[in-house]
C-alpha cells in the first residue's frame, strides 16, 4: 500500500510518501510545500493545492493520511491552518483518494509506542523506520511521513482484524 502523509500548514506543507508492504517500510518521497507570506492568501491556497496535486500525480498513492488539527490558543492561525487543510482534503478528494485522520497523540503512540513522546523522538524514530541517513527537514516533512506510518500501521491493525473476525466465523 502507498501512503501519502500529510502536515497541513499555510507557510509550509510537509508530505511524505512511504510504500508498506510485508510489514515494512519504504520511503518513495518526502518533502514540502511552501508558500511565501507576501503572496495573497488565496494565491497560497492555490498553490498547496497545485502542488499537492503534482505529488499526488507523480506517486500515484492508494490513501492519504492527515493530522487532526488542535489548536489552544491564536484563533487567526487556527483559522488560516483550516483553509490550507481544506483545500489539502480537496486535492485528496478529487483524486479520489481515501482519507484517514489522526490525532498527534495517535501518531506519536503509533511511531514510537508512547503517547507523550517528544517531537524529536518521533523524528528520530521515523528516520529509523525509514531507513533514512538523516532526519527529513523541514519538521514537517518528518511529521508528514510519521502520519504516513501511522496510517500503514493503522490499516494493518484493521486487516488483521477482519481477518481474525473472518477465521473465526470459518471455524
Amino acid at each position: 500500500m502507498r501512503i501519502l502523509g500529510i502536515d497541513p500548514g499555510y507557510a509550509i506543507v510537509g508530505y511524505g510518501v512511504i510504500e508498506f508492504s510485508g510489514g515494512r517500510y519504504y520511503s518513495i518521497d518526502y518533502g514540502a510545500i511552501t508558500t511565501d507570506a507576501d503572496t495573497p492568501f488565496p494565491v497560497r491556497l492555490q498553490q498547496i493545492y497545485n502542488g499537492l496535486v503534482s505529488v499526488i500525480i507523480k506517486n500515484a498513492p492508494d490513501e492519504m493520511a492527515i493530522e487532526k488539527l488542535y489548536f489552544q490558543n491564536n484563533q487567526k492561525t487556527a483559522i488560516a491552518v483550516a483553509e490550507a487543510r481544506g483545500v489539502t482534503l480537496l486535492a485528496a478528494q478529487n483524486s479520489a483518494l481515501p482519507i484517514s485522520e489522526y490525532t498527534p497523540l495517535q501518531v506519536k503512540t503509533a511511531v514510537t509506542g508512547y503517547g507523550q513522546a517528544h517531537k524529536q523522538q518521533v523524528m528520530e524514530m521515523t528516520r529509523r523506520l525509514l531507513k533514512l541517513e538523516k532526519v527529513p527537514r523541514p519538521d514537517d516533512t518528518a511529521d508528514a511521513l510519521a502520519i504516513a506510518i501511522c496510517h500503514a500501521q493503522s490499516s494493518a491493525t484493521r486487516l488483521r482484524d477482519l481477518l481474525n473476525r473472518k477465521m473465526k466465523e470459518k471455524g
